[in-house]
């Protein structure tokens, strides 16, 4: 245990973010410098409880207590051994991750739980500063060859455990850069790709090869893949947007949020000076209450945009946990992103039981506005409440509703796996689907879900998909597949 007493004398806290008008004036993340000082004192309030329920609420089983005690101790090297252990790339979770391993933690039960998912980016931070991350090219290379469809945070994870076991692993990724939603979902101010790209060279200083721009199913056949490999992992996510199919959806300037997300991006990555979709002087509307509508707010506030409002469909959660979702679940709570903060500030609304029922739009096909409803339930169907429709102006709309599972059209129709009722690829324990050869891990397999159960499930692919090219695996096995999330 850290310090017997850090929990009682040790109040939570946590990075400031820096101030409203000075970061929407850049794309850099948003949180000022923690020092170390007070890094450790944040890892003393671990507990190290007996029965370490974080454990429980991380999918990939991080061994928090001992890492915490470790920077508590600054054994920062050691820290990072035992958070690398578990983890491929803890700078991915500590900055997007939304912590279950904080809802789970013990000292959450009667007061604020442990700041396990800032200590976890401290520790690799620092890591990287003092160059203790580096490549670890395999010592034996056993002449297999592995296909990984998919640069997400799952097909990255599995890439890099089946390079070090020795196969020699591809990564095809059809869009121009590796990253897949790392890289165009996930705005900057959130995750600076400066952290995706040095862990992507250090995977292919470790000799994963990485070919992008190849659309599997398209420009290279199931069949050819299949001939070409030993094995292939299937994770390229779960791609199909929800959308809206109501009266004016086809109207200009209705976009859905992964085509509005991925140009911003593109912009800081220098291929364009302006985005072709900007909210610039524009009234922008966001429908989808989740991360990635809180990322169209602040990408859409950044670009200048005269106003923001965001809509969801659902009742406004509350602020505590309630009892129906009792610990150490986690719990669905009000938040206040750094975007949501930022909204606050300029004047913006965040809308709650509000149904758009249609697009209204201009004289030139554009949209103007949407009309809305105030809506009860869920429990009562969104049932419209008379009297409440009024309109929005909007010249800018993004759909940010989720996504429905993976892509049948192409690979998979190819390919022939078995699909659940929910369009997901179907799974053994091994991550085996029902096509030899073929295994499937993250979104693709599970819907769409966070980026932590990714990266176990593509640790856990990884041992099945060694261990049917060797007969035995030393790799580390997660979680199955059959485990629903928490989060």
């Amino acid at each position: 245990m850290a310090d017997p007493k850090g929990f009682l004398t040790v109040e939570r806290e946590l990075p400031e973010r820096r101030p409203v008008d000075v970061r929407i004036r850049s794309w850099r993340e948003v949180y000022e410098d923690f020092g170390k000082d007070r890094l450790e004192k944040q890892a003393s309030r671990c507990m190290d409880c007996g029965i370490p329920f974080c454990h429980q609420g991380c999918p990939l089983g991080n061994l928090i207590p001992e890492w915490n005690d470790l920077v508590y101790r600054t054994d920062w090297h050691e820290a990072i051994e035992r958070l690398h252990a578990t983890n491929n790339f803890p700078e991915f979770t500590g900055k997007l991750c939304p912590a279950p391993c904080e809802a789970a933690c013990v000292l959450g039960i009667n007061s604020d739980p442990v700041t396990i998912k800032r200590v976890e980016a401290e520790i690799i931070d620092r890591a990287w500063d003092e160059g203790w991350v580096r490549p670890q090219p395999p010592a034996v290379r056993t002449g297999k060859r592995v296909a990984v469809i998919g640069s997400g945070p799952a097909g990255l994870a599995a890439a890099q455990q089946l390079t070090r076991a020795g196969h020699d692993v591809k990564v095809y990724e059809r869009d121009d850069r590796v990253g897949g939603l790392l890289r165009y979902g996930i705005p900057e101010f959130k995750m600076e790709k400066r952290h995706l790209d040095r862990r992507i060279a250090q995977m292919r200083a470790e000799g994963t090869d990485f070919k992008v721009n190849v659309n599997v199913g398209v420009d290279i056949t199931a069949q050819e893949l299949l001939e070409g490999h030993d094995a292939v992992v299937l994770a390229g996510g779960a791609t199909v947007r929800r959308d809206l199919p109501i009266p004016g959806r086809e109207l200009g300037g209705i976009h859905q949020a992964m085509e509005y997300l991925p140009l911003a991006n593109k912009v800081q990555e220098g291929d364009y000076a302006e985005p072709p979709i900007s909210a610039e002087g524009k009234h922008v509307v966001v429908i989808g209450g989740g991360d990635t509508g809180a990322d169209c707010i602040g990408t859409a506030i950044r670009q200048g945009a005269a106003s923001v409002t965001q809509l969801e469909i659902m009742p406004r959660p509350p602020q505590d946990r309630p009892g129906s979702q009792p610990w150490p679940t986690y719990p669905m709570l009000f938040k206040m992103e750094s975007a949501h903060e930022e909204l606050a500030d300029l004047g913006g609304d965040r809308l709650y039981a509000i149904n758009t029922v249609e697009f209204l739009g201009d004289e030139n096909g554009n949209v103007r506005a949407l009309k809305v409803v105030q809506v009860e339930g869920p429990e009562t169907g969104f049932k419209p409440v008379e009297g409440t429709e009024r309109e929005i102006p909007a010249q800018l709309v993004t759909l940010a509703m989720g996504f429905l599972g993976p892509q049948r059209e192409g690979l998979l129709e190819q390919l022939g796996v078995e699909l659940d009722q929910r369009g997901n690829v179907v799974r053994d324990a091994d991550y085996a689907t029902s096509v030899d050869r073929v295994f499937a891990a993250g979104d693709m397999g599970r819907g769409q879900s966070l980026i932590v159960w990714a990266i176990a499930e593509g640790r856990a692919a990884a041992h099945g998909v060694d261990k049917y090219l060797t007969g035995q695996t030393t790799l580390p096995y997660p979680i199955p597949p059959t485990a629903r999330p928490i989060a």
